[in-house]
C-alpha cells in the first residue's frame, strides 16, 4: 500500500508519489532482473525534490518481516541494506519516498565478486553533446579492442553509464584496478576532452571518466530508476545505435515516456546476463595496448 499517494514529489511537473509508485510497479518486470540481489541505497525526498533529501543505506526499523536485507560489515558496525527482490519490495522502498535506487556492482551472496563493471562519463558542462557522444563511442571501441561487449544507458543526469557484464570470477579490487586502467588509457587517447580528475576545479571543462563506481560498497544509479531532477528523467538502457545517431541523450527518457518506450522496444538490456566475460583475457589485451602507447 502506498501512503499519501497525492503527495507531490516533482513540483514543477505535478508528479505525485502515487504516480512514481505506478511507474515502478509498471516497470518492475524489466527493472527487477537488473536490481535483484544488489544492496540498495535509497535516495529519499520526503518533502519532494525541491526540498533537501537524504541517502539511506541501512534499514533498521519500521520494515516488514518479509523484506530481505543483507548485513554488510563496516567500521564500528553493520549496514543493513534492503534488497529489492520483487514488485512488493520495490514498492515498499518507493513508499519511503525513494526516488532513486543506487545499487552495488555485485549481488548477494557474492558481494566481493562484481558481475558488472561500470564506467560513468560525467561532463563538466552539458552544452557539448557531440563531445559526450564521441567519448562514449570511444570507450565502447576501446572495450571492443579488449574483447568486452559493452552496454549503455542514460544517466538521467548529465552523462552516460557504460557497463560490462562480468562472469563474477574477479574480486572487487581487480575489477576496480582494471576499470581505472581502462579509464587512464581512454584519457591518454583524448586528453583534451577527457580527464580522471575528480575535482571539478581541476577538470578544465573536460569529461570525467569516473571508474570509482567499482569499489567495494560503491554504487551507481540502477537501470530504469528515476532521478530526482525536474522532468523525472530515467536512467534508461538504450542502444549504441541510438547513442551514435544522436537520437538519445542523458535525459531523453522520463517517468512519463518510459511506458511507451518499453511497449515499443522492450528491455534492450535483456541479454546482458548472456554475455558475461572474464577479465583475464581483457587484462592481457589492456597491458598490450598500454605498452603500444
Amino acid at each position: 500500500m502506498i501512503t499519501h499517494p497525492d503527495k507531490v514529489l516533482f513540483p514543477d511537473d505535478g508528479i505525485t508519489k502515487g504516480e512514481l509508485a505506478a511507474y515502478y510497479e509498471a516497470i518492475a518486470p524489466v527493472m527487477l532482473p537488473h536490481i535483484r540481489g544488489r544492496p540498495v541505497t535509497m535516495e529519499r525526498y520526503p518533502a519532494g525534490i525541491d526540498k533537501k533529501g537524504f541517502w539511506q543505506k541501512s534499514v533498521t526499523k519500521g520494515f516488514p518481516d518479509w523484506l530481505e536485507r543483507v548485513d554488510v560489515p563496516k567500521k564500528d558496525g553493520v549496514v543493513h541494506h534492503p534488497l529489492v527482490t520483487d514488485t512488493q519490495s520495490l514498492l515498499w522502498v518507493t513508499n519511503q519516498n525513494t526516488i532513486t535506487h543506487h545499487v552495488w556492482v555485485s549481488r548477494v551472496p557474492k558481494l566481493y565478486y562484481p558481475d558488472v563493471c561500470v564506467f560513468d562519463l560525467d561532463p563538466s558542462r552539458d552544452d557539448e553533446p557531440d563531445v559526450l557522444r564521441a567519448a562514449a563511442l570511444a570507450l565502447r571501441d576501446l572495450l571492443d579492442e579488449l574483447g568486452l561487449p559493452s552496454w549503455v544507458k542514460t544517466s538521467g543526469s548529465k552523462g552516460f553509464h557504460i557497463v560490462v557484464s562480468l562472469d563474477g570470477s574477479a574480486r572487487t579490487g581487480e575489477v576496480a584496478r582494471f576499470a581505472g586502467a581502462v579509464g587512464k588509457l581512454l584519457v591518454a587517447r583524448d586528453p583534451d576532452h577527457l580527464t580522471q580528475e575528480f575535482s571539478k576545479a581541476d577538470r578544465g571543462g573536460r569529461i570525467l571518466v569516473d571508474t570509482g563506481r567499482n569499489g567495494y560498497s560503491a554504487t551507481f544509479a540502477a537501470a530504469y530508476t528515476v532521478r530526482a531532477k525536474p522532468g523525472a528523467p530515467v536512467s534508461a538502457p538504450c542502444t549504441w545505435d541510438e547513442v551514435e545517431s544522436g537520437a538519445v541523450g542523458p535525459r531523453t527518457f522520463t517517468l512519463r515516456t518510459m511506458g511507451e518506450r518499453i511497449k515499443k522496444v522492450g528491455d534492450v538490456w535483456q541479454n546482458i546476463q548472456k554475455r558475461k566475460r572474464s577479465l583475464a583475457d581483457a587484462s592481457a589485451r589492456l597491458a598490450a595496448a598500454r605498452s603500444r602507447r
